[in-house]
């Protein structure tokens, strides 16, 4: 996460984004922690509630995306020769030289058009919660006689109560209540911005993708737990 360095360091706190090799007689002055700025900002009060907003106050956008998807796929579906359910690089000439290539282009079009509104809305809350981020490191690292704070996956090694992550949503809890989902006219998303929010897509993704799996799980436990049948 290269591009947060420059949101953090008015902070005055290191945030390791890779692993780092320091002299074997190095010595660290203070407390070590970990701190996972997605996780926190997805953490917080704010963004899920924002979250929730973007989907109540953009669902005739949502709902108009979902039917130019199905139709988009339906015309589509014809070319999938190999049923992957994409379109490979071989299969992309016989789209182009299809007879529906400008239907298809003005679909995919207008999807974009819908995402890119959808996701600004959603980027800017991130972004506004993101601003605090730094003042809420710096207040929990001040608090705990915190000296260096590193991202998770830079650490080897790290025993218990060393992510402050939670307690930095509680602090940005505090310092963001709420926040806006309808961007000015003309905004454009940070790159910071931007990249967290890729970021949190990514964990809820994935994490829909456990849920998904478990409940896979479940469904042939139940069945084998059916109560025996009599003669």
């Amino acid at each position: 996460m290269k591009a947060l360095t420059k949101i953090l360091a008015p902070a005055g706190l290191a945030l390791a984004t890779l692993a780092v090799t320091a002299p074997a007689t190095a010595q660290v002055q203070g407390n070590v922690a970990t701190a996972n700025v997605t996780n926190a900002i997805l953490g917080t009060t704010a963004l899920q509630t924002a979250y929730q907003q973007v989907n109540t106050t953009y669902a005739a956008q949502i709902t108009t995306r979902q039917t130019k998807q199905q139709e988009l796929s339906t015309l589509l579906q014809p070319f999938d020769t190999n049923g992957n359910g994409q379109l490979d690089d071989a299969e992309v000439p016989a789209v182009q030289s299809s007879p529906n290539f400008t239907q298809i282009s003005t679909l995919e079009a207008e999807i974009a058009a819908i995402n890119q509104q959808v996701n600004n809305a959603r980027i800017f809350a991130v972004e506004q919660i993101l601003r605090q981020y730094p003042t809420a490191l710096q207040e929990i690292a001040t608090a705990q006689q915190i000296q260096i704070v590193f991202q998770p996956d830079a650490i080897q090694y790290a025993g218990t109560g060393v992510d402050i992550t939670p307690q930095i949503v509680t602090s940005l809890n505090a310092k963001v209540p709420s926040v806006q989902i309808v961007p000015p006219a003309n905004y454009r998303p940070s790159r910071q911005g931007a990249q967290i929010f890729q970021e949190i897509q990514q964990t809820l993704i994935a994490a829909q993708i456990r849920q998904q799996q478990a409940a896979a799980q479940q469904q042939p436990a139940q069945g084998n737990t059916q109560a025996p049948q009599g003669r």
